[in-house]
């Protein structure tokens, strides 16, 4: 476990290491347990506009240089050529968990951030 300046701890299992929100909260796999977890959306800062498509989402980050990466059928990809970083989401938005939001927040600081609904 470490330690993280984000509300909750960062924890290492099986080769994944995720944020622990709270006790209960999302599974390695994303899924929820529990039942009075917050949900959680992703805010692109500069605008302060809640992400809540993949369209819209495209759209702030193409502007950042990460392009589409069409590598695999299922998932919905953005890689920047300036880095190794991939960004890897599942194929249906419904499925997008603050697993995959902290992801696109910590390789694109200070523009994205997650926050309780």
């Amino acid at each position: 476990l470490f330690p993280s300046k984000m509300s909750g701890v960062w924890v290492f299992q099986n080769g994944v290491i995720r944020l622990a929100e709270n006790p209960g909260a999302d599974s390695v796999d994303g899924s929820r347990q529990g039942s009075s977890i917050r949900r959680k959306v992703l805010v692109h800062t500069p605008s302060n506009e809640v992400i809540n498509s993949y369209a819209v989402l495209e759209g702030k980050l193409s502007l950042l240089g990460w392009e589409r990466y069409y590598d695999d059928p299922d998932l919905f990809q953005f890689h920047k050529r300036s880095t190794v970083h991939l960004i890897s989401l599942p194929k249906d938005f419904n499925k997008f968990k603050s697993m995959h939001m902290y992801d696109i927040v910590v390789k694109n600081r200070n523009v994205f951030e997650v926050r309780d609904m």
